[in-house]
């Protein structure tokens, strides 16, 4: 990775804006045209609705952040690797963490992998960050920020902007849309996580394309959070309590 060390901090960060931009496209296209190959139908993956996948910008951005302000250009390619192999694990876990405790959902879930942690994150996953994160660093972000650096610097600031105007407009948006996600559940009567998340997605299939497009995305949605997992376990309770009493009148009444 080549950065020029007075390269001044603003068009610094619009570069990183830029690889975040290219990291986020090139990241849908991937998982898209993955599940084209194994559903022969087009799904519009990731939480926004446009066609970009943060995770994988903020996993690009991370890495190349990291290895700059640590390892700098002399970074091996051994350092590459283990910097993304930890970094972008951590990132999709607590991605993971965030969007269960914000939507009260679990988007995606390894647990029946090898090696997982906690169904967040799992040995295959990390193994594919760290081999991406290697290459893009010691490969593709040289080409990358050399091609930045041609941009003029009026232009390059009137992209990045309108970039993350959009990306910003998107987010509220989408954050709304999913936002059913949570009061559906929290509502829910159902008496298990299973029935409230088949529920949940009756529901998001009656509504808007936005909605629905939330199960293309995440088809194994399974609603997780501590309220209702709280209340189930309350109900549970409740059950346990107005059985013990029933068998209890009825112990009396046949004395």
């Amino acid at each position: 990775m080549e950065l020029q060390a007075n390269t001044p901090a603003i068009q610094l960060m619009c570069y990183f804006i830029l690889l975040f931009m290219v990291s986020s496209i090139a990241g849908w296209i991937m998982e898209v045209t993955l599940k084209y190959i194994q559903f022969h139908r087009f799904i519009n993956r990731g939480f926004l609705i446009g066609p970009y996948c943060p995770i994988y910008g903020a996993g690009a951005v991370l890495v190349t952040s990291v290895v700059h302000f640590t390892a700098g250009d002399d970074c091996s390619y051994f350092e590459a690797f283990l910097i993304s192999f930890f970094f972008c694990s951590a990132l999709e876990y607590l991605v993971s963490w965030y969007m269960e405790k914000m939507f009260h959902a679990r988007w995606w879930d390894y647990s029946e992998r090898p090696m997982n942690l906690e169904g967040r994150i799992w040995i295959g996953n990390c193994v594919l960050f760290g081999i991406g994160g290697m290459l893009i660093v010691k490969l593709v972000i040289p080409v990358l920020f050399g091609l930045f650096a041609r941009i003029p610097k009026t232009r390059l600031y009137i992209i990045c902007i309108c970039f993350l105007i959009i990306l910003a407009t998107d987010y509220i948006f989408s954050h709304i849309v999913t936002s059913m996600v949570r009061r559906v559940g929290e509502a829910s009567l159902g008496d298990s996580t299973e029935q409230i998340s088949r529920e949940i997605r009756q529901i998001l299939s009656q509504k808007s394309l936005l909605h629905r497009r939330i199960l293309d995305a995440y088809p194994h949605m399974q609603a997780r959070t501590d309220a209702i997992q709280a209340r189930l376990a309350e109900e549970r309770q409740k059950l346990r309590q107005r059985i013990k009493e029933e068998s209890r009148r009825f112990y009396n009444h046949e004395k």
